[in-house]
């Protein structure tokens, strides 16, 4: 072998799932002795002992270490012993800590293989309707009133944005559409279920104290058009027609917190 030679590390990755947290682990650590060239071969959804053994057998073969992310006890007792027998040198990734986390908690593991893999795609559901809710915001493109799982409709400061953005976190996509008397509804709005359309309604006089409120955080005068109990009046009977004619459930989000409205919204999608 040429003194400017490297040596090949050849890690076996086994796992009774995906491997995806043992392979990344590996890189981890392999990156530690660059330029060494390592192959991680990984072997995924074990569930058996004959197949432990075949790739036990490999890797004392290739003079190869192993690593596994086995979940199940028994496939775990089975690995120690037959990398053992082989004279192999395996490392046991999660089998110290889920022990030490059941002591600790006093509670036995599920041994379900495969639940960070659940919890990944929970995770990148809730980021794509976070991003759904974040684009389809106050009718900047109504086609998203037909890709939608929930649709809010309701006059400004009903609160249709903080409203989509939580039902975004519980993984629904989410589009919410002003309704504003000199623009118009939507044609969409009338080509989708009812049932997927939420009205938000809200008294006259504690819109009123919230617009106002919100002309001073944006330091304007309180007295403009926006914040008057006439207009807001007319506002609100024109959402109403709006709503009626959609034939769609209208929550009254006066004094309501955005997780009671949220919880209300969901009751509803669940019951149809």
């Amino acid at each position: 072998m040429a003194a400017d030679t490297q040596p090949e590390v050849i890690i076996y990755v086994v796992s009774d799932s995906a491997g995806d947290t043992g392979e990344l682990v590996v890189r981890a650590a392999v990156a530690q002795f660059h330029p060494i060239h390592t192959e991680i071969r990984r072997v995924p959804f074990v569930h058996d002992e004959a197949s432990l053994e075949r790739y036990v057998a490999q890797a004392k073969q290739h003079g190869a270490i192993m690593l596994y992310t086995l979940v199940l006890p028994g496939l775990r007792e089975a690995m120690l012993q037959l990398a053992e027998n082989h004279g192999v040198t395996a490392i046991d990734l999660l089998g110290s800590l889920i022990q030490s986390l059941e002591q600790k908690t006093d509670r036995k593991a599920r041994q379900e293989p495969g639940l960070n893999h659940v919890l990944d795609e929970n995770y990148f559901r809730k980021v794509d309707a976070v991003e759904f809710a974040v684009k389809y915001d106050d009718m900047r493109d109504t086609t998203g009133i037909l890709k939608a799982d929930i649709v809010l409709v309701g006059v400004s400061r009903t609160s249709k944005t903080p409203l989509s953005m939580y039902l975004a976190h519980k993984q629904f996509k989410v589009a919410n559409v002003p309704l504003i008397p000199e623009v118009g509804p939507p044609p969409e709005l009338f080509q989708i279920p009812k049932e997927k359309v939420v009205g938000l309604t809200i008294d006259v006089h504690y819109l009123n104290g919230i617009r106002k409120e919100r002309l001073k955080a944006l330091g304007l005068p309180d007295s403009a058009s926006y914040a008057k109990a006439d207009r807001i009046e007319f506002e609100l009977q024109y959402a109403a027609s709006v709503m009626e004619k959609i034939g769609c459930l209208v929550i009254d989000v006066s004094h309501k917190a955005v997780e009671e409205t949220a919880s209300l919204i969901l009751e509803h999608i669940e019951s149809v």
